[in-house]
């Protein structure tokens, strides 16, 4: 468990480069360490490495013994009993190749392992913008409940002068309830969204998370890491790997093929004292073909199975790139507009206000613009959070961890 712990700091180490690096790195590091699926397939791999061993070493040596208990007619220099011991030794480097085979099997595991790593690392980050979201939607509700206090408090007391109608009390008194029911609503949406971040680290369901105020874009260049989609990617290696492992399979086979040797001793235990020494060699004869057959035949039908396999994970990572790296893309021309919108709506509010105080008009224009302002606001959070999410994604596809 250690060596796992090691490994998984050695690679959680400098994840993220935006506004939110120290917060959420934490958290990497937290799920690295605790998450249940990653241990058991950091365990599974261990298990392989322990499979190599046992491959690698000869069959038990067998020990005979016979006792000779009543002769029906005694001969001079018949023994009396007998021991022996031999060993079978495989064709020669049957034992390497079979130690290749798992070797490469367990190396594969391995690449499986630092997948499963790189998918959890993109899930916990699929889970904490969500949370980010919400918690950055509440705050713009809650500054614009503040806003529409101000703006009843001026509707009422423009009421009382004359200067506008008790419908803009009104009006007023309706966004703020339904400000109100919106802070409710997404206030709970904050439980479900939690269990399910905190799950990824093998968590209490309540344990606190840690939120920012604010998260910075990160500048992506065109074809963000695109040219290690098909080099670095641990699926890909895992196949490779797999691949190299049935073709040892089917070396394997062959060597399983042919002739296996024994060497033993036999010592005797003679009636006159005089016991003897005898040397022993035998010679396995493989002549039943039919196993060795389907043995290889097996072997190349899975360097067949795997080939396909890998074509298809190139494909689906290709597709999967340029579907990604769109929304990215289009998750940063959003927030661009957005940007534009919320300082023009300002602007438009600001004049409204200077207007509305001077001549007392446009007060219901004043609270729609308040409205779009929110609106574009709310939507500016969506757009960050839909941006992290497919750079999270983006980093899994091009096995990114640094």
């Amino acid at each position: 468990m250690r060596n796992y712990i090691n490994i998984l700091l050695a690679l959680v180490i400098g994840i993220s480069a935006n506004g939110s690096a120290q917060s959420l790195d934490q958290y990497l590091t937290e799920a690295a360490e605790n998450n249940p699926l990653l241990k058991a397939k950091y365990a599974d791999f261990e298990a392989s490495v322990q499979r190599v061993a046992q491959v690698n070493s000869l069959p038990n040596p067998s020990i005979s013994f016979g006792y000779l208990i009543s002769p029906s007619t005694p001969h001079p220099g018949t023994e009396k009993a007998s021991i022996g011991i031999r060993q079978t030794i495989p064709w020669f480097g049957t034992l390497k190749t079979s130690g290749s085979v798992y070797e490469l099997q367990s190396e594969a595991m391995y690449h499986e392992f630092i997948d499963a790593r790189n998918e959890l690392f993109m899930k916990v980050k699929s889970a904490w913008y969500p949370l980010y979201e919400v918690h950055r939607e509440i705050e713009l509700h809650k500054e614009n409940r503040k806003i529409l206090e101000s703006y009843k408090q001026l509707a009422t007391t423009g009421f009382k002068v004359g200067k506008n109608s008790m419908s803009d009390v009104i009006r007023v008194d309706l966004l703020i309830e339904d400000t109100d029911t919106k802070i409710k609503l997404l206030e709970d949406k904050i439980k479900p969204l939690t269990v399910q971040f905190n799950r990824l680290l093998n968590r209490e369901d309540n344990s606190e998370i840690e939120m920012v105020e604010s998260i910075e874009l990160v500048e992506i260049p065109l074809n963000y890491r695109r040219d290690s989609l098909l080099v670095s990617n641990p699926t890909l290696h895992s196949l490779d790997l797999k691949h190299q492992s049935a073709q040892a399979s089917e070396v394997l086979a062959k060597k399983e093929g042919l002739p296996g040797f024994g060497v033993g001793l036999d010592y005797g235990f003679m009636p006159d004292g005089r016991n003897m020494i005898m040397p022993m060699i035998s010679v396995t004869l493989p002549i039943y073909r039919k196993k060795y057959k389907a043995f290889a035949k097996e072997s190349q039908l899975k360097q067949e199975a795997i080939e396909h396999y890998k074509s298809d994970v190139e494909n689906t990572l290709i597709s999967s790139y340029e579907l990604t790296f769109y929304e990215l893309k289009s998750a940063k021309e959003q927030l661009l507009l957005y940007e534009r919108q919320i300082e023009k709506s300002k602007q438009i509010i600001t004049l409204l206000e200077k207007e509305y105080g001077n001549s007392g008009e446009d007060f219901v224009e004043i609270l729609r613009m308040q409205q779009e302002l929110i609106n574009y606001q709310i939507a500016e959070a969506t757009a960050t959070k839909n941006f992290f999410i497919a750079l999270a994604k983006l980093d899994y596809l091009t096995a990114k961890s640094e």
